[in-house]
């Protein structure tokens, strides 16, 4: 993408949370990253994010981010708008690959730094130092997973600095998504920030989701997506009720170690993940497996295997 309405007009829709496949000695496989980008490109995704908590961006260095973040874009080239996370606890990190997703034509999304008793005033401040540094705008990132929630109202200041094009929500509280549908949407687009639980905000009038999960289930999460789009919210229920044994193990097990399993159990190239994360237990893949036999026995699905 060119510039920052480029970035507002083309963010909506479904995004893969593109997992980074690591080989069993820790490097990251080019190779198969392209593989994977390149089915749920084909299959018809929307958009691409690269490098998030489930990319397993906190165990990388700057150097290899910034490494996948230029695979990525040459890859995917500008067939799709792709997130870049250049989110980190250390602000110098973070303006460096701010600054290279922007200029290779992603957009950057931000978290505030995961610090400890930072104020609202500090984390607002630094979101107008960083957002100005791409030129493609940039996304705030709500990830309560690794660090600090943001409140709503903190979101509403933030959605107001010049150069924020939209929000990934990862708190799903259901009073939050409700004030930041209506007090936030329509000025910066908002993405749902899980797959477990997405309908809920679209139905809200948030413009996109990001799944994780759809790098194992892209066929059906793609169809249960374009249901809900279509405004056939039964049929997109039903999709959705298809998939919930696959959540439960993928709540109980962890991500991305649970997708990635998964991926390999479809031939399809998840790769390792990097400690401290550990590969999922012989029992839990036998649960896994079983899991998609069911799926692959159902039409709706799109799962074979």
């Amino acid at each position: 993408m060119k510039d920052r309405s480029e970035s507002a007009e083309r963010l909506r829709g479904l995004f893969n949370i593109t997992v980074t496949p690591f080989t069993a000695q820790g490097e990251m496989d080019i190779a198969a990253l392209a593989e994977n980008v390149e089915r749920v490109i084909g299959l018809g995704f929307d958009g691409l994010l690269i490098g998030g908590t489930y990319g397993e961006f906190p165990t990388m260095t700057t150097e290899e981010r910034a490494d996948l973040f230029r695979a990525v874009m040459d890859i995917a080239g500008d067939r799709v708008p792709v997130m870049l996370c250049s989110a980190g606890s250390d602000a110098r990190v973070v303006h460096d690959l701010t600054v290279l997703a922007g200029d290779l034509g992603g957009v950057p999304m931000i978290t505030p730094p995961y610090v400890s008793e930072i104020t609202d005033a500090q984390i607002v401040a630094f979101f107008k130092e960083m957002i100005p540094l791409s030129k493609t705008g940039a996304i705030i990132y709500n990830a309560p997973g690794i660090g600090i929630t943001l409140s709503p109202s903190v979101i509403e200041e933030l959605a107001d600095i010049p150069g924020v094009v939209g929000l990934k929500q990862g708190d799903l509280n259901p009073t939050a998504i409700d004030r930041i549908a209506n007090r936030v949407g329509g000025r910066i687009r908002l993405f749902c920030a899980s797959d477990l639980a997405f309908l809920g905000p679209m139905m809200a009038g948030f413009d996109g989701t990001s799944s994780t999960n759809s790098g194992a289930l892209p066929e059906l999460i793609l169809a249960t997506y374009r249901a809900i789009e279509a405004g056939d919210a039964k049929a997109a229920c039903d999709l959705h009720r298809l998939w919930y044994g696959f959540r439960a193990l993928a709540r109980l097990h962890g991500q991305p170690q649970f997708v990635k399993a998964a991926m390999r159990q479809r031939g399809f190239k998840g790769g390792q993940v990097r400690k401290p994360l550990q590969e999922i237990s012989d029992a839990a893949i036998a649960e896994l497996a079983l899991v998609l036999q069911v799926l692959a026995q159902d039409p709706r699905s799109g799962v074979s295997i």
